[in-house]
């Protein structure tokens, strides 16, 4: 059986390569995508960098992709966050689509966050959605400008999710499941250094996004996950957000 190629974007760091090297272990070719440290070298917080992620892919790729998985993302109250975690990953996701095309059996993957249900921020959300990226990134710094730049991060996913939702059925009749995976706080480099080794805000996160099976979680447990469904085994499930959480969507919705 002919190997799957895979295309992992984010794939220097955290999630991304974590993700990565589960693919890599199970034989897949995987062609990894960052700013850094990888196989193909975009930014995908501008338009330049968006067409250089489709054209070194497509190169590395012979024309075929068997899976996308769109980690590449940022955390930062800026309109960056906007532009990375919900532009750059639609426009990986779009602009890689006829590669996926030429599969048999393509599938695509964005990652989300648990803290879309937490703290996001209707408008921000709404404006990513109407696909004008010059007004979202204005929303996104009127926001930092009054003081709420936290809602930034948790905005652009909640539109990744609502843009994933309405894009699958799309997809799905060119016969290619897109889904997303919301993972909640994982123990990553980032995400230490961001939080998790202050006491304080730590414990903050914690009461915020409880997570009963272990807070943080393990990035392994996200990245089995998002392997598994660019895998061939998920055959029958799109448009669906899963929450690779510990247990908190659970416990905050109930």
């Amino acid at each position: 059986m002919e190997a799957r190629i895979y295309a992992v974007t984010g794939a220097a760091s955290g999630i991304g390569a974590a993700t990565a090297d589960h693919l890599a272990a199970s034989g897949a070719e995987v062609i990894r995508c960052d700013v850094r440290d990888a196989d193909v070298l975009a930014d995908l917080t501008t338009p330049q960098g968006r067409d250089s992620l489709v054209s070194g892919v497509t190169a590395a790729s012979g024309g075929r992709l068997d899976g996308v998985v769109a980690v590449a993302g940022i955390a930062l109250p800026s309109e960056l966050t906007v532009r990375l975690n919900f532009f750059g990953t639609v426009a990986t996701l779009e602009g890689l689509r006829p590669l996926l095309s030429a599969s048999p059996q393509p599938r695509a993957v964005a990652v989300s966050s648990l803290s879309a249900i937490v703290a996001a921020d209707e408008g921000l959300a709404a404006s990513c959605l109407t696909m004008d990226e010059a007004a979202a990134t204005a929303a996104a710094r009127a926001l930092v400008e009054s003081g709420q730049g936290r809602a930034v991060y948790p905005s652009s996913k909640l539109a990744l999710n609502r843009w994933v939702r309405r894009a699958a059925l799309s997809w799905a009749a060119s016969g290619i499941p897109l889904n997303a995976v919301a993972p909640g706080v994982v123990d990553t480099l980032t995400a230490r250094t961001t939080f998790l080794d202050d006491p304080r805000t730590r414990a903050l996160v914690a009461a915020a996004m409880p997570q009963p099976l272990g807070f943080p979680g393990p990035v392994e447990g996200v990245a089995s996950l998002l392997a598994w469904t660019v895998g061939v085994g998920n055959s029958f499930m799109t448009g669906q957000i899963l929450y690779a959480d510990g247990g908190a969507e659970a416990t905050l919705r109930g």
